[in-house]
């Protein structure tokens, strides 16, 4: 469930619109969560209901001020509610207009929140971190947010004791909010693509950061791993890593797939790590993860990649002449499809019919061939006696498959003996015969 309160700057004219709570109704997740959390994960998880509040999200110009209302912390806070907040001036979320955006779209944003433990720290040591999964249902922007609680001094009044939350045992702000700030983002544009056989690819993912003045202790190298996994084996198709503390060194990219890059300007400089592939074949299907390492935060997206290939399709006979006898042989090939379901009809339909007609007796299938590069081929066959279809009828092979927007229809026709190109020339030699001979029968006759 997705509520979006917008927050206005209404002192004078010369303001316009800053920007936009958006408060996410989200699970806890515990007891395996760990430091991705469990998207979607299954009964293993502990989950209790909790709110994520992004507050201050960026929004265009142009925005509607109407029913300008801030995001509005309970009256009486209790220890019990586990109300995530971030503030505003945290990292960066990309496409926050996606996600504000969602509700109005009819669509969902999955949101699930765990612990966190960076890499090196003392799993009970400060400050505490946790981290948010954000998934936009349908197809939309997909990150993973590394979240650090802001220190007492930060969230405590100073005539109060603060609040402590029951179950995280962490300190509340005035409002009954566990004050928070993204300091590592990781995320997604396209968390599912299809490409086609031999066509190109990328797989987006970036991140961003927060700025420290004072480096973590290890440096604040940048690492990235692209592995693909797929029907329970993986491997890795790209790493690469930076050294801040080695002067002039550029970063190391290493493939382990050809044709598979990462631009290292753009990573270091823009926190962009997407995946470009070349020559896709059908092995480069899969689910792809991205994982970015920073300092002590490590995160990580998942990609889908589709392949697939659109079948070709043709007859073994564009036309068929009427006749009684023999049964007649009518085959359809398929060729080079993938994925490997694909769906071969025959119809019929006369001149004189307005639907189609199925034909299944006489229809078989041959076995499926997969060639090389993974893609896979198969023919329909149908046997049957031209004198069940007079002429002027159509038979029709049709082929559905994914990679098709729509079926894919080749056809024959039955032709009349007359109607035929074959007969018209043996017409026409038979005249040429009988004309010579009586000519020749002529000039002989004459000559006695």
């Amino acid at each position: 469930m997705l509520h979006i309160f917008m927050i206005g700057c209404l002192v004078s004219s010369a303001y316009a619109l800053d920007g936009a709570d958006v408060v996410l109704s989200c699970s806890f997740v515990e007891e395996g969560g760990g430091m991705m959390g469990g998207m979607g994960g299954g009964g293993l998880f502990t989950r209790t209901p909790a709110t994520l509040v992004l507050r201050d999200l960026p929004v265009d110009n142009d925005a509607s001020l109407d029913s300008v209302t801030p995001f509005n912390p309970p009256e009486n806070p209790s220890s019990d509610d586990l109300i995530f907040e971030v503030k505003g001036s945290s990292v960066e979320i990309p496409d926050a207009d996606v996600i504000l955006h969602a509700d109005c779209n009819e669509q969902e944003v999955i949101c699930e929140i765990s612990h966190y433990i960076p890499r090196g720290s003392d799993p009970h040591g400060q400050p505490t971190h946790f981290i948010g999964s954000l998934q936009v249902d349908g197809g939309g922007i997909s990150l993973s947010m590394v979240l650090q609680v802001l220190t007492n001094a930060e969230t405590a009044s100073e005539t109060t004791t603060p609040l402590l939350q029951s179950k995280l045992q962490l300190p509340l702000s005035q409002s009954g909010t566990l004050l928070t700030e993204a300091v590592f983002v990781v995320f997604s544009r396209s968390s599912s693509i299809t490409v086609p056989v031999r066509g190109d690819a990328q797989l987006d993912c970036g991140f961003r950061q927060q700025q420290q003045d004072t480096p973590p202790e290890g440096g604040l190298g940048l690492g990235l791993e692209w592995r693909l996994q797929h029907r329970g084996s993986g491997r890795k198709i790209l790493d690469m890593s930076t050294n801040e503390e080695e002067a002039g060194a550029g970063p190391q990219v290493s493939a382990g797939r050809e044709g598979a890059s990462v631009d290292p300007a753009l990573a270091v400089e823009e926190g962009n790590v997407s995946l470009s592939l070349t020559e896709l074949r059908v092995s480069d299907e899969g689910t792809y993860i991205c994982t970015v390492t920073s300092g002590i935060f490590q995160t990580q997206q998942i990609v889908q990649l589709n392949i697939i290939q659109p079948p070709k399709v043709s007859l073994s006979e564009e036309r068929m002449i009427y006749q009684d006898e023999p049964a007649q042989k009518l085959s359809c090939h398929c060729i080079s499809y993938y994925p490997l379901d694909v769906k071969v009809e025959w119809l019929s339909i006369s001149s004189l019919e307005a639907e189609p007609e199925e034909i299944s007796d006489g229809a078989s299938l041959s076995s499926h061939r997969q060639h090389a590069d993974g893609t896979f081929s198969v023919s329909a066959h149908l046997m049957f006696h031209l004198s069940k279809y007079p002429p002027g009828t159509t038979i029709t092979c049709r082929v559905t498959h994914q990679a098709l927007d729509s079926a894919a229809d080749v056809s024959s026709r039955v032709l009349a003996p007359e109607m035929t190109g074959d007969n018209f020339y043996s017409i026409i030699i038979t005249v040429l015969i009988v004309t010579v001979g009586t000519a020749v029968f002529y000039q002989v006759m004459g000559a006695n």
